[in-house]
């Protein structure tokens, strides 16, 4: 017989799943026999599948979805064949919508258990997921995610197009989801400067930072941008360390196993510190913070073991 299926509902971004890493290993611990899905932003389901503990991943808006927020319809009919499929549901999503909840248990063939996206009580916020699905806090967090081969093999080539070697370069990371966390980009864009030519900067943009690709490259730095998350997670962990914000991206550098320095400002890190070997530095506001001050912390890193191969 075959293992049962269960499915996890995640609306959260980036850092917010890696956080919620524990707490879908210690689901499979309670639940052995049952293999969970994952469904949450189409991205993040596909990095997930066979990296952690989810062996399948489909998208949050998905129409199915959406049917549930509404009372039973002729879409309910999608719904039900498709949740019918689960012999168990472990949702973080939409916790206090009534209608959402009562139309899911319908819908689902085996137990459903609702917890609150955003977990109360005080600790990181990996801890509150675990005692919020009524697990214990262990003493470390840390869950490394586990790499593919082609994560590794297009990370290499991505670097070989750069003319980077593995553990030679400084992997920085100057976006997050949100500007009011973000170190000034001019910062970064001297930080990668003062590391040339001793170790090359290997800069990694999303889409709302590709217009500081030109500033980078004139400091001689490598820039990199729209890679997919298994490639940037490869990439982190070929790195001799990276710097970033407190960012989603900072949170997958550390689940990939390397170690970094996260610049935090107005949020706590004691709640969203990336879990890994990741130094922190605080200063709020930000751009009060000068280079000058986070350089030691940089050297510290680059003089630390080399990344892994």
């Amino acid at each position: 017989m075959g293992a049962e299926c269960g499915l996890i509902i995640f609306p959260g971004a980036l850092g917010d799943l890696m956080c919620l890493l524990p707490a879908i290993e210690e689901l499979g611990r309670r639940y052995p026999k049952i293999e969970f899905a994952l469904m949450a932003r189409s991205e993040l389901a596909r990095f997930a599948e066979h990296r952690t503990t989810i062996v399948a991943g489909y998208s949050i808006d998905r129409r199915e979805v959406a049917t549930l927020f509404s009372k039973p319809s002729s879409g309910w009919k999608l719904a039900h064949e498709f949740f019918h499929q689960f012999d168990r549901i472990e949702c973080f999503l939409a916790a206090d919508n009534q209608c959402f909840r009562s139309s899911l248990r319908l819908a689902a063939k085996g137990g459903v258990s609702f917890y609150p996206f955003r977990p109360p009580g005080m600790g990181h916020v990996a801890e509150c997921y675990l005692r919020v699905i009524g697990a214990s806090v262990t003493p470390t967090l840390r869950r490394p995610i586990e790499l593919l081969p082609d994560d590794l093999n297009g990370a290499r080539k991505k670097l070989q197009g750069c003319g980077l070697a593995p553990g030679r370069y400084i992997l920085v990371l100057p976006g997050s989801g949100s500007t009011h966390k973000n170190w000034p980009a001019e910062n970064f864009v001297q930080l990668a400067d003062k590391l040339q030519p001793a170790h090359r900067a290997l800069v990694v943009l999303g889409p709302a930072e590709s217009a500081l690709a030109p500033a980078f490259k004139s400091r001689s730095a490598s820039v990199l941008s729209d890679l997919e998350l298994g490639e940037l997670a490869g990439i982190a962990r070929l790195a001799r360390c990276f710097i970033g914000n407190d960012s989603g991206v900072s949170h997958l550098a550390a689940a990939a196993g390397a170690r970094g320095l996260a610049i935090f400002g107005p949020t706590d890190p004691e709640r969203w510190r990336p879990l890994g070997d990741v130094e922190i530095i605080r200063h709020d506001p930000l751009e009060n913070l000068p280079v000058d001050q986070v350089w030691p912390l940089v050297e510290s890193l680059i003089e630390g073991t080399p990344a892994r191969r």
